[in-house]
């Protein structure tokens, strides 16, 4: 056995994350994913009205504050095949592009760029010479000598006073951290810059949504955004105008600032295109909607098996066999009453702690799978599979970031690297570009359809008497969510909620099939064991969001312990 890293907490994540590995001759041979919570969520909705239930759920997560909300009254609606108006389903497309927007920015610049950039070099920068390659990457009008002076500055009045706030706990001067100080004086002037930005995307989400985190505009049937042109206490036109403005500023940042950035660490990092592969079957659902029946999409969904383009299968509706009849989960390895593998429609949810047991239960997590195999979620999957399945925009992004990495680093880039760390990043990069553009067109659709005088935004349910099951499903920032609901006489008889994380950060199964997060670990350099710094960059490219529904306390109700943050 070679020596064991333990990662507790995993930090720049929601939630509670434990990650366990064992390194042999400077690279790491095995791993474990341990989710340190319990998501008691479908507990506490047993036996309630299926029409409140989103209100519970996206309570979940205070980072993924609409994704539950949406795939939940989606799956009331499957369940009683209900329609939703075409305002409806734009209003809702319009929040889950916004939220996703602001949620892949504040990925990369907040909890993931720490892993690649190091704050403290920059001091050491030109800032004329990091104004040249910022000019060079694109004319955002931030890339100035000036404004680099001034966050030079900035940073060296921090480091001098021992206090560094926010990037506090770093590994500055890191063997594994290779940016010149330019680059890294380059990005952080582009975090100040994300913080701005990704407030505008939750302001639009919260023009819709009526407040940001957690919407409160959904309702099964539509939702209750009001569209009065001639009122102000309703969605008018100055209203709109007011969105489309700030998710044009918002996709001139992601074009101009974050997808050049990613793009720019991925050359410098070039050796890293090599490791965090993992598992290569990759599930993304289709989403934004096009139509009332959910019969057509603008971005695609469906999967690929082992890495290979060409096994691309697509979902074709939200009522697809495909997915429906695919996935179970396996709590062989969890801590939960058992030893099963079922799909979501026949689980329970009945919480049974023992303790870390490697070659038994050690996690909180499930373990999902899709025809018996671990499958990878998330933007990198949607970009795959998108591209596999030839969808435009996807193609297009794709296609001209590889061209532009392969121009910094000097080789010819292939779709096929986006299979790798520094590919996660790449991918979420290129989705916020591709979700920013799509707001705006529906935004045009949403106009459109209220200018020929259409105002309807809700059909009201019908709940009959017997059983009726349903699953609604979402391309959430992390990837594929569904939740699974079970109705018995207008009540919520059995309820689950299968998310990206679920998939991702998922322990090993009854076959003893690792989880992407564990199979995308083994073998990642570790430079000093000490600081292992490769085991959060790649983790965090999963962007990680472990619900924090449960906190670990004694009988008493007392602090257990305190821990010092990575």
């Amino acid at each position: 056995m070679g020596q064991r890293i333990v990662v507790d907490p995993i930090t720049r994540i929601e939630g509670h994350l434990r990650i366990d590995a064992e390194v042999e001759n400077g690279s790491i041979a095995k791993a474990w994913s341990s989710g340190q919570m319990w998501r008691g969520i479908e507990v506490i909705l047993n036996g309630r009205d299926p029409r409140d239930a989103w209100v519970f759920t996206q309570r979940i997560c205070g980072v993924c504050t609409t994704v539950h909300a949406i795939a939940s009254v989606r799956a009331v609606e499957n369940a009683l095949g209900l329609q939703i108006p075409l305002n409806a389903q734009l209003i809702r497309n319009l929040i889950l592009a916004l939220h996703g927007l602001h949620d892949h920015i504040v990925h990369f610049y907040v909890l993931s760029a720490l892993d690649w950039v190091d704050v403290v070099s920059a001091i050491d920068a030109d800032p004329k010479a990091t104004a040249a390659l910022a000019q060079s990457l694109s004319d955002w009008p931030g890339n100035s000598e000036e404004r680099f002076k001034a966050v030079q500055a900035k940073v060296k009045g921090l480091v001098e006073s021992g206090q560094l706030g926010p990037f506090a706990n770093g590994y500055w001067g890191h063997p594994a951290m290779a940016l010149p100080p330019e680059a890294n004086l380059m990005a952080v002037s582009h975090y100040l810059d994300a913080l701005d930005y990704q407030r505008k995307a939750d302001m639009a989400c919260a023009i819709l949504g009526g407040k940001n985190p957690h919407i409160q505009n959904l309702s099964v049937g539509g939702v209750t955004t009001a569209i009065n042109l001639d009122n102000e206490t309703a969605l008018t036109m100055e209203r709109l105008y007011w969105i489309r403005q700030l998710t044009e500023d918002v996709r001139s940042f992601v074009q101009k600032v974050y997808l050049p950035d990613v793009i720019a660490v991925g050359a410098l990092y070039k050796d890293w295109l090599s490791y965090g592969a993992g598992v290569t079957n990759y599930l993304a659902v289709p989403d934004m909607p096009t139509d009332t029946a959910a019969n057509t999409f603008d971005l695609p969904g469906g999967t690929i098996f082992g890495g290979d383009f060409s096994t691309a299968k697509a979902f074709k509706n939200f009522n697809d066999p495909y997915f429906r009849d695919n996935i179970v989960e396996c709590i062989t390895r969890s801590w939960y009453q058992g030893d099963w593998t079922r799909p979501p429609f026949e689980e329970d949810t009945i919480p049974n702690y023992t303790d870390f047991q490697e070659d038994g239960k050690y996690s909180w997590i499930k373990a999902p799978r899709f025809q018996g195999r671990p499958m990878q979620v998330g933007p990198l999957a949607q970009v795959l599979v998108g591209y596999a399945l030839g969808h435009k925009l996807t193609t297009q992004y794709v296609d001209d970031a590889l061209a532009r990495v392969g121009a910094l680093a000097g080789a010819k880039v292939e779709p096929q690297v986006l299979q790798s760390t520094p590919g996660r990043h790449l991918a979420r990069a290129i989705r916020a570009a591709i979700l920013a553009d799509l707001a705006l067109a529906h935004w045009d659709r949403l106009v459109e359809n209220v200018g020929k005088g259409d105002l309807a935004i809700f059909n009201p349910p019908t709940f009959p008497k017997g059983e009726q099951r349903g699953f609604g499903f979402h391309e959430a920032p992390r990837g594929a969510l569904s939740h699974w609901i079970v109705i018995q006489d207008g009540r919520i008889k059995n309820y689950q909620c299968v998310v990206p994380s679920t998939w991702n950060a998922g322990p090993r199964d009854d076959k003893g099939q690792a989880g992407p997060y564990e199979a995308s670990l083994v073998g990642n350099p570790v430079a000093d064991p000490e600081r292992p710094l490769e085991v959060l960059r790649t983790v965090h490219s999963f962007d990680p969001c472990i619900a924090c529904a449960v906190h670990m306390i004694d009988p008493k109700g007392e602090e257990l312990t305190r821990v010092r943050v990575l």
